[in-house]
């Protein structure tokens, strides 16, 4: 049975492409060409409800056992098979169906500063033209009534960066030599020594790939009266297109997308009182976080 011996499993916005991609070309690595084949967050066919665009992403779930296996079918001998679906360490159910699956996997975590994920997150649905709420400090206080309402874990601001609470349900299932957390700025700073952390970890040669790529990087839409109209009208496309093809769905949004992101400018930051507002919903589990793993993330709380 050709199950993955390893998983980067979180965290959304935390370099999890830029990773995939960099282990890529490793020559004892082999990762699925699917990057988040998500099949370990059902036990059958994903939901069929959600938010906007989340029943075009549910059909891109690789969930039949034979379809996610034939993924790591062209292994050469000796290689370690892995996927990257950064909401696995989200997703207790997920955790556990690994855990009963291949208990024997190693777990790869990038943890990012909290708020800054949260951010980068609405930022990133913002620029697809799905989050209709102008400030992210007004999405985050929506995520509970978007939970119930049946979203993705993606809209999940908040709950997708609690870590802590993450990161301890996921210590009871697997040993702790098991599991190997980074830090997002040590993608960012210090590729080449996170990179060969990450070699060490699984076992494989260190010093083969010394770079990682900047992928997934989240464009700045401005909001302004044209932004929103197409933005409106990207939201519409994805209820009306969620029955359609895959291709046809992009044929028919990109170049809306290609207008809305036409500026290509990076993410704004944060502004002090955004950034004093979203603190709050991770304080405790930023401490729990500490107490759990024994490494220092005080920066964080700052």
């Amino acid at each position: 049975m050709a199950w993955p011996d390893f998983f980067v499993i979180g965290a959304p916005k935390a370099g999890s492409t830029a990773l995939h991609a960099a282990l890529t070309a490793h020559p004892e690595l082999f990762l699925s060409k699917v990057k988040e084949p998500k099949f370990f967050l059902t036990d059958g066919p994903p939901p069929t409800r959600g938010g906007p665009g989340d029943a075009q992403t549910y059909r891109e779930h690789v969930w039949r056992p034979a379809d996610y296996q034939a993924l790591f079918d062209g292994a050469p001998a000796g290689t370690l098979r892995g996927e990257a679906t950064p909401f696995y360490l989200h997703d207790r159910d997920a955790q556990l169906r690994i855990q009963r699956t291949v208990p024997h996997a190693k777990l790869i975590a990038v943890l990012r500063d909290p708020v800054e994920r949260a951010h980068s997150n609405w930022a990133h649905l913002r620029s697809a033209g799905l989050e209709p709420l102008r400030d992210v400090v007004e999405a985050c206080e929506a995520e509970p009534k978007r939970v119930a309402a049946g979203y993705a874990a993606f809209w999940q601001y908040v709950g997708l960066g609690r870590y802590g609470e993450q990161i301890q349900h996921l210590y009871k299932l697997f040993p702790e030599d098991q599991v190997l957390l980074l830090r997002y700025r040590d993608i960012r700073d210090d590729a080449d020594a996170t990179l060969q952390r990450i070699c060490a970890f699984l076992g494989v040669s260190t010093g083969v790939i010394t770079s990682i790529p900047r992928e997934n990087v989240t464009t700045h839409v401005d909001d302004t009266p044209a932004a929103r109209a197409l933005q409106q009208v990207l939201r519409g496309g994805a209820w009306i297109g969620r029955h359609m093809p895959r291709q046809a769905r992009g044929l028919a949004s990109r170049p809306l997308l290609n207008v809305l992101q036409r500026e290509k400018r990076p993410r704004q930051p944060l502004t002090p009182e955004q950034r004093a507002a979203l603190l709050p919903y991770f304080a405790d589990d930023v401490t729990l976080l500490q107490e759990i793993t024994g490494n220092d993330y005080a920066d964080w709380l700052r």
